[in-house]
C-alpha cells in the first residue's frame, strides 16, 4: 500500500534522519507539514506555530546532534513537528487528550524536551544554565534556545541575553521571527551575506582584527569595533543584539532549507566563545490556507475540517465568560469614558479585541509583559483612569511583585479581570488558574471576587468599575458559562457580602465560584437522604461575609467550603475567621474542599475537577463521612 508520507516513516528519531540529503528534507518537510495539520485536525491545539516552524525544526535535528544538544522550544507550542521527529508520531493524535502527548514541551515525556515550556520568554535564561553547567562538567554539546511567536516581547528574554552577553557563554539563540515585527525583506542576497557572517573564515578574520585593534590605542580600538558592528547592523538590522553582547547572524528565510542549512552548520562549527543570535524568518500558519487567512494566523483551534478548516462547533448556546466579560466592560465603557483596558500579548484570549474594536485608544497590548502590564496599569489609576488589566491567572502569576510593591502597597484601584481561573482542560497545568486566590488574598487592601455564573460576572464588571478604594480582582473559568438570563446592566454589589441561594439547618456549603452548581446538585442530593442543607454563594473571598459566617457558624452542625483553587486561599481565610472568632470552640465541624497538592494533568474539565475531588458526588460524600455516615458516603463516591 503507498503512503502519503514515505520519507516521514523511516523516521523514528532524528538521527534516522541524519543520513537524508539536503534534496530528501525538502520532501520531508511537506510531509512532516501534512502530519501536523492532520494530527491537530483530530485533536485541536496550537496550529499556526508548529506550522512556521516545520523547515526550521527538521533543519535543526538534522544539522544538531539531539538529544545530546540540547534544543528549548520557546514558547513549548511550537513544538508539534519535534514532537513528531523525536519518537512521539505514534502518539502525537493523543496531543493534549487524557493520559496523551502534553502540549507543550515536557522533560518527564522524552529526553528530547530538556526543558518545559507552557509559559514564554524563559528558553535563554535556561540555555544559558545549560551552557555554564556544559563548561563546568568539561562537555562540549551545542545548547540552542528558538524563541518566537511573541516570546521576544518577554522582558526576562532580554534580562538573559544582557547575562550570556557579559558571560560571553557559547550559546545558540534563534530568533524565530513569525510576523516580520523586526526583519527587514529577506531573500537571496540577506541569505548569502548571513552565510558569509556565520562562516568561520569570517569569524576567524573578525578575531583576528579584534586582537589586532587591541594593540592600537582604546579610543582607536572601539571606534573600531563599533565601525564594525554597525556595518553589520546596517546589512542585517542586528544592533540591538551585538550591544547586548550577542553576535548577530541573519535575517535568512526560515522556510528556505538551501539558506537554513549552510547557516546553521557555519553556526554549529563556529567553536569560538561568546552567544550567537541567528535571526529567522517564519510566516506562522504557513502550508495551510485557512491557517494563512485568519486573524490569528490558526493559533489555538479546535477539531477541524482538514479540507474546508472549518472547525467543529461547540453545543452550548452559552456564551463564553470571556465574552461576557468583554461585552459587560464594553457597556461599562460606554458610560464612563475612565474605563481602559490592558492585554498582555492575548487580546482574543482576553476578550478585549472585542473591546478594542469598540475603544481603540483605551485598549493597550503590552506584549508578554505582564510585570510591566500591572505596573503600566498602576501608572494609569494614578492619574485617575479605571485601568481593567485582563490577564490569565497562570500568567499574572509573572506579575506578583508588581502586584504587591506597585498597586497593593499604594493602594492603587487597579482592576484585575482574571480569565482561565481554576482548571483549564487540555492546556493542563501550566495554564491552570489554581493559585490566585491564595496570592491574592494573602496582600492588605485586595478584594477579591469570584463570580458563580455568567451573571454575576456582569455585576461584578460593574461593582469593579464602581469601586475606587482598593484594587480588585474577579476570577473567573474558561469555557461556556451555564446559561442564565444576563441583566440588561449590571448592578454594584456591597462589598464583601454573600448570598444564601438555599436554605436548611444541618449543614451550610459556602462555595466560591463557579462550582456553585455542583455545591447544590449535593444539596439535591443530601435533602433525598434527610440533610437540611444551606447552600451560599459567598462571592468575596476578601472582605469575607462576617456577618453571615457567623449566622451560619451559629445555626449549623457543619460548614464545608469549596473553591477552585489551592490550599492557603478562601478557606483559610474562613476558618482564620472562625476560629479567631472562638465559632469552633463549641464542636463546629468545619472541612475545607480545594484543589489537591498536585498539578492536575491535562484532561476535560469535567473529568479533571472529578480527579481534583471537587464535582458534586465528592461534596456530598465529604459531607456525609464527616457526620459519620461512613456507608453512604463510600457508595455516593463511587456513583
Amino acid at each position: 500500500m503507498t503512503t502519503q508520507t514515505p520519507l516521514l516513516d523511516r523516521i523514528s528519531t532524528p538521527e534516522d534522519m541524519r543520513s537524508l540529503g539536503d534534496d530528501e528534507l525538502h520532501d520531508l518537510a511537506k510531509e512532516l507539514r501534512r502530519e501536523v495539520i492532520d494530527a491537530v485536525s483530530v485533536t485541536g491545539g496550537h496550529l499556526g506555530a508548529g506550522l512556521g516552524v516545520v523547515e526550521l525544526t527538521v533543519a535543526l535535528h538534522h544539522v544538531f546532534d539531539t538529544p545530546q544538544d540540547r534544543l528549548i522550544w520557546d514558547v513549548g507550542h511550537q513544538c508539534y513537528p519535534h514532537k513528531i521527529l523525536t519518537g512521539r508520531r505514534d502518539r502525537i493524535r493523543s496531543l493534549r487528550q487524557a493520559e496523551g502527548l502534553y502540549g507543550f514541551t515536557k522533560r518527564s515525556e522524552s529526553e528530547y524536551d530538556p526543558f518545559g515550556a507552557g509559559h514564554s520568554s524563559t528558553s535563554i535564561s535556561a540555555g544559558l544554565g545549560m551552557a555554564v553547567a556544559r563548561d563546568l562538567q568539561n562537555k562540549n554539546n551545542n545548547v540552542i534556545a528558538v524563541i518566537g511567536d511573541g516570546a521576544m516581547t518577554g522582558g526576562m528574554a532580554y534580562e538573559a541575553m544582557n547575562n550570556a552577553g557579559a558571560m560571553n557563554e557559547r550559546l545558540i539563540v534563534i530568533l524565530n521571527d513569525n510576523d516580520m515585527s523586526i526583519a527587514p525583506p529577506v531573500g537571496a542576497l540577506s541569505a548569502y551575506l548571513s552565510r558569509l557572517i556565520s562562516s568561520r573564515s569570517y569569524r576567524s578574520l573578525r578575531d583576528m582584527a579584534k586582537s589586532v585593534a587591541k594593540k592600537f590605542p582604546r579610543p582607536w580600538a572601539n571606534a573600531a569595533r563599533r565601525a564594525e558592528e554597525f556595518t553589520r547592523g546596517f546589512v542585517t538590522g542586528g544592533t540591538l543584539f551585538e550591544e547586548l553582547g550577542f553576535f548577530y547572524v541573519g535575517p535568512v528565510d526560515g522556510h528556505n532549507l538551501d539558506h537554513l542549512l549552510p547557516v546553521l552548520r557555519n553556526v554549529r562549527d563556529a567553536k569560538t566563545s561568546g552567544p550567537v543570535l541567528l535571526h529567522v524568518v517564519t510566516q506562522k500558519g504557513k502550508g495551510y490556507e485557512p491557517a494563512e487567512r485568519s486573524a490569528d494566523k490558526g493559533h489555538g483551534v479546535g477539531r477541524f475540517n482538514v479540507v474546508t478548516g472549518e472547525q467543529v462547533k461547540s453545543t452550548s448556546n452559552a456564551p463564553s465568560y470571556t465574552k461576557v466579560f468583554a461585552q459587560a466592560l464594553i457597556a461599562e465603557a460606554e458610560r464612563d469614558d475612565k474605563v481602559v483596558a490592558i492585554t498582555a500579548a492575548m487580546p482574543s484570549g482576553t476578550g478585549l479585541d472585542l473591546f478594542s474594536e469598540a475603544f481603540p485608544t483605551r485598549c493597550f497590548d503590552v506584549g508578554i509583559a505582564e510585570q510591566h502590564a500591572v505596573t503600566f496599569a498602576a501608572g494609569l489609576a494614578t492619574e485617575g483612569m479605571k485601568p481593567f488589566a485582563a490577564i490569565y491567572s497562570t500568567f499574572l502569576q509573572r506579575g506578583y511583585d508588581q502586584i504587591v510593591h506597585d498597586v497593593a502597597i499604594q493602594n492603587l484601584p487597579v482592576r484585575f479581570a482574571i480569565d482561565r481561573a481554576g482548571l483549564v482542560g487540555t492546556d493542563g497545568a501550566t495554564h491552570a488558574g489554581s493559585f490566585d486566590v491564595t496570592f491574592l488574598t494573602t496582600l492588605p487592601n485586595m478584594v477579591v471576587m469570584s463570580p458563580s455564573d455568567e451573571a454575576e460576572l456582569v455585576h461584578m464588571v460593574a461593582t469593579a468599575v464602581a469601586f475606587d478604594e482598593h484594587p480588585c480582582a474577579f476570577r473567573y473559568p474558561r469555557g461556556e458559562g451555564v446559561g442564565v438570563e444576563l441583566p440588561a446592566r449590571g448592578e454594584i454589589l456591597e462589598i464583601g457580602k454573600g448570598r444564601l441561594i438555599r436554605e436548611g439547618n444541618n449543614v451550610a456549603i459556602l462555595s466560591l465560584g463557579t462550582r456553585l452548581g455542583e455545591c447544590l446538585k449535593a444539596a439535591e442530593d443530601l435533602s433525598a437522604r434527610g440533610l437540611s442543607v444551606t447552600v451560599a454563594d459567598m462571592r468575596f473571598a476578601k472582605p469575607l461575609d462576617t456577618d453571615l459566617l457567623r449566622r451560619l457558624a451559629s445555626e449549623h452542625e457543619m460548614l464545608l467550603t469549596v473553591e477552585e483553587g489551592s490550599i492557603g486561599g478562601f478557606a483559610a481565610h474562613v476558618m482564620t475567621f472562625l476560629t479567631n472568632e472562638g465559632l469552633m470552640d463549641k464542636g463546629l465541624k468545619v472541612r475545607p474542599m480545594t484543589l489537591p497538592d498536585r498539578f492536575i494533568a491535562h484532561n476535560a474539565p469535567r473529568a479533571q475537577y472529578d480527579d481534583s475531588g471537587l464535582n458534586a458526588s465528592h461534596i456530598a460524600a465529604t459531607i456525609l463521612k464527616t457526620l459519620g455516615r461512613n456507608e453512604e458516603a463510600e457508595s455516593v463516591a463511587r456513583a
